[in-house]
């Protein structure tokens, strides 16, 4: 099928004064009409795997003088923070080969079998040929503006910090009890950023009073591991933010602070933007 919409939105200031890029790979909410015909799932149930409303947290973005980046599509169409191999013979008929790893067994690749609570997505499978053209339309063009944003941004400040905004289901922390964090911050144990950005992260997410862990329960997948490369001045941090706090999760809704939260994000993404501030910057032309 013919994509109608592109894989992604994306917003560039000129100037570009940070070395910050803001990105959000599973908040699109764009279900095409014929994934909807043939999905197993009602549309709420469907949309339980997107994080919903995380791309509302980068709205400052141009005005900080950071890039950033929103997929379009949603995350139970195509897993934007997967490796482009990692393919599932149970969603897609007539594949040869498997993706290897326990995302791809679980029904989490690539091209997702299931949303949360394991509930299959679609009535049967899409052929190799729906398949590639999900991975060409969407996957190629957005990995392959990640990858430019960071060699753009590293030629004018000598480093990029990519940072990726997810939130994670408030069931997903339970087993912590009383102290269950409100913020995750992955960097892969240390190898996809630089301590001095997680260090500088986390305390502007502290400050507001908010509850940090690292890397518990998630550390970072396909995104952070493919971008975060500290030694070459290239940084990658996997931001889960907890839904509860922003959000009706049963109904998919925003709650009614939504307001005074998103003014709260405001305030963290500008401390964290300021990390990637040099002394003098150079520019980046608009698009």
């Amino acid at each position: 099928m013919k994509h109608d919409l592109p894989a992604f939105k994306l917003s560039v200031p000129d100037p570009v004064r940070t070395s910050v890029i803001f990105s959000s790979p599973h908040s699109g909410r764009y279900y095409p009409s014929d994934f909807k015909q043939n999905t197993a799932l009602d549309l709420l149930r469907l949309r339980s795997s997107e994080d919903a409303f995380v791309d509302d947290f980068m709205r400052l973005a141009p005005d900080l003088g950071a890039c950033s980046i929103a997929a379009t599509y949603p995350r139970a169409y195509l897993d934007l923070n997967r490796a482009k191999d990692e393919l599932d013979p149970g969603i897609i008929d007539g594949l040869r080969h498997r993706g290897s790893g326990s995302r791809v067994a679980a029904g989490l690749g690539v091209i997702p079998r299931v949303v949360s609570g394991g509930r299959a997505i679609l009535r049967g499978k899409i052929s190799v040929e729906e398949a590639q053209n999900r991975l060409d339309d969407i996957w190629e063009p957005w990995h392959g503006r990640i990858a430019s944003l960071m060699e753009d941004v590293h030629a004018i400040f000598g480093e990029a910090i990519l940072v990726d905004l997810h939130s994670m289901p408030s069931e997903a922390i339970e087993a912590f009890g009383l102290r269950r964090p409100e913020i995750v911050i992955g960097d892969r144990y240390g190898s996809s950023a630089s301590e001095r950005i997680v260090e500088g992260i986390e305390a502007a997410f502290a400050e507001t009073g908010l509850s940090v862990s690292r890397n518990a329960p998630f550390a970072g997948a396909y995104i952070a591991k493919t971008y975060g490369q500290p030694n070459l001045g290239r940084h990658a941090v996997q931001i889960e933010i907890n839904r509860a706090l922003y959000m009706d999760e049963a109904r998919i809704e925003r709650r009614a602070d939504f307001p005074e939260f998103q003014a709260l994000m405001d305030g963290v993404l500008t401390r964290i933007a300021d990390i990637g501030r040099p002394r003098q910057s150079g520019s980046l032309a608009a698009e």
